[in-house]
């Protein structure tokens, strides 16, 4: 038998102790750091409840020093044994919330900038589950220091039995030794790093994972042709579900005490879950903020190189694949194909997902560029293929030496998707369909328009006379006219062309014309003229069609 030993308070020591990652930064303890942590509290969860020992997370106040040094007084008095606030980045802390935290004797903690709030609360939640589990604990104690696979042995050892211990996706995350005699289902559950999805249907229909997901106690399943005898129990913090354990009878018995031992393996297993977690999560989230950074061109590119892995002297190209607003489930589909395919191209590979657009690393160790032509290539032929997808434009940035110069090959490529949608948007006589993706070179012109347009812009909404009274009113009208002369002006001045475009006859082309001249006194035979309407025509187009801004 296994005995139980009650849960133990954690101390702030032990919490930071239990952070390898560096997830908070202690900035003051002025009791010492052997103060009792008891529990977590998420901004002030309503007036006047006490803290009692918890770390309140100070999520609400922003960036006014006042504030935050009101929430560390007020969490203070209420009895709070630690604030944690979140980084200002570079900035040192606010000398009023340090101040604050002196005189009320709390100890004050900074979050770091790559982490969120649930990244501290699951932190907070794993400390205290070791703390919980305790020195005592038979089980707890023999497997100390070693983590899940330690676990697994051990249980297997008072089991007699074979272990595996997988997480609610059934992927393994540790498992015992295993002898040639081992079931196949373990050894494709190990061979693969994951329960096959077969057998997963299979529980599914038998219905017993259903009784797994609900149940709190051992469940028992008889040994069914050449599958040998089983036992498995949930592992549980709470309400919520984090995993499983499985015992098979590999060609012996149970032990009498195999039951009881599973139930107390599921408890000791509790933190080691919780870190598993929380390690992947802190894992992703400072792998996001890194690239977010370096393809952003903020914080320190050697930090960034460093968290990402990422040789500094690799040369790389940015692919940015952006789809058009969302219109349902099938929007959602199409990007996430995209980024699965993406981070399937290899291993060194890094990709972004935001709303709308997923943003691609490719490192050149080659030093060949053509092969982030290929990955945009790939990507529009599965976007392409997609039912019911929206249309994705693809930009490929320039080759750049290293990963410290992803930002100009990421904003080059953003300028590459900005030229292809303004492309598609305007009017062609061509049958071909608009090209879906390209290389910074292949529209280069078109981004240097857009790049003079956005330039001209500001001075254009200043701008007064009788074009920008013709294009307001005209788009408050539908703006029949400003097409008109978009097309007029894109043919070269070729009427029959025009109108062909337009599907309009000629004459009622010309009609529109001579409105234009009469009307507003736009005199498309003086070249300044022509010039000031083909720039104002195209800023708006390249403003989704708004009309130009008033003064």
């Amino acid at each position: 038998m296994i005995p139980a030993s009650p849960p133990t308070d954690v101390t702030l020591r032990q919490l930071l102790a239990h952070d390898e990652d560096g997830l908070l930064r202690l900035l003051l303890a002025p009791t010492g750091q052997d103060v009792v942590v008891r529990g977590v509290v998420i901004g002030d969860e309503g007036a006047e409840r006490p803290h009692d020992g918890r770390v309140v997370l100070a999520a609400g106040p922003g960036s006014e020093p006042g504030a935050a040094a009101g929430a560390v007084r007020e969490a203070a008095r209420r009895g709070a044994a630690a604030v944690v606030v979140r980084s200002r980045g570079a900035e040192p802390p606010f000398k009023e919330v340090v101040a604050a935290a002196r005189e009320t004797g709390v100890a004050l903690l900074e979050r770091a900038a790559w982490a969120d709030w649930a990244d501290t609360v699951e932190l907070l939640r794993s400390a205290m589950a070791f703390a919980a589990v305790g020195s005592g604990d038979r089980l707890a104690g023999d497997i100390a220091g070693g983590g899940l696979a330690v676990l697994a042995q051990e249980v297997a050892r008072y089991c007699r039995a074979s272990i595996t211990i997988e997480d609610t996706r059934f992927r393994l995350l540790a498992h015992s030794a295993t002898s040639t005699a081992a079931d196949p289902e373990r050894t494709s559950t190990i061979l693969g790093g994951k329960v096959p999805d077969r057998r997963v249907a299979q529980l599914r229909r038998s219905g017993l994972l259903r009784v797994l997901w609900t149940s709190r106690d051992v469940i028992h399943r008889a040994a069914d042709e050449g599958d040998p005898e089983r036992l498995v129990v949930a592992i549980r913090s709470g309400g919520e579900m984090l995993g499983s354990i499985w015992a098979a009878a590999d060609g012996s018995s149970f032990s009498p005490d195999a039951e009881e031992a599973l139930r107390r393996a599921a408890d000791v297993a509790v933190p080691h879950l919780l870190q598993h977690r929380l390690r992947t999560a802190v894992n992703r989230r400072r792998e996001e903020h890194a690239l977010r950074g370096l393809l952003g061109g903020e914080g320190d590119a050697g930090s960034h190189l460093w968290s990402l892995g990422l040789a500094p002297e690799t040369p790389c190209a940015v692919v940015v694949a952006e789809r058009d607003r969302p219109t349902g489930d099938a929007t959602e589909r199409s990007l996430q194909a995209l980024w699965l395919q993406a981070t399937a191209h290899r291993p060194d590979v890094r990709v972004m997902r935001e709303s709308d657009r997923i943003t691609v690393l490719l490192p050149l160790p080659e030093g060949d560029g053509r092969e982030a032509l290929g990955l945009a290539r790939e990507l529009d032929s599965l976007a392409t293929a997609l039912p019911d997808a929206p249309p994705v434009w693809i930009g490929v940035g320039p080759m750049v030496p290293t990963p410290i110069h992803a930002a100009d090959s990421c904003e080059q490529a953003r300028w590459v998707v900005r030229a292809l949608r303004e492309r598609a948007a305007r009017p062609s006589g061509a049958s071909v369909p608009a090209a879906r993706y390209a290389g910074h070179g292949d529209v280069a012109h078109t981004v240097t328009v857009l790049r003079l347009l956005d330039a001209v812009r500001p001075v254009w909404q200043r701008h007064g006379g009788a074009v920008h009274d013709l294009l307001t009113a005209d788009f408050s009208a539908g703006g029949e006219l400003v097409r008109s002369l978009a097309a007029y002006l894109d043919a070269g001045g070729d009427v029959p062309r025009a109108a062909q475009r337009l599907v309009v006859h000629p004459n009622t082309l010309r009609y529109r014309l001579r409105r234009a001249r009469e009307r507003f006194g736009i005199d498309l035979d003086d070249p300044d003229t022509r010039l000031v309407v083909t720039l104002a025509v195209r800023l708006a187009d390249t403003a989704d069609g708004r009309p130009p801004e008033s003064t």
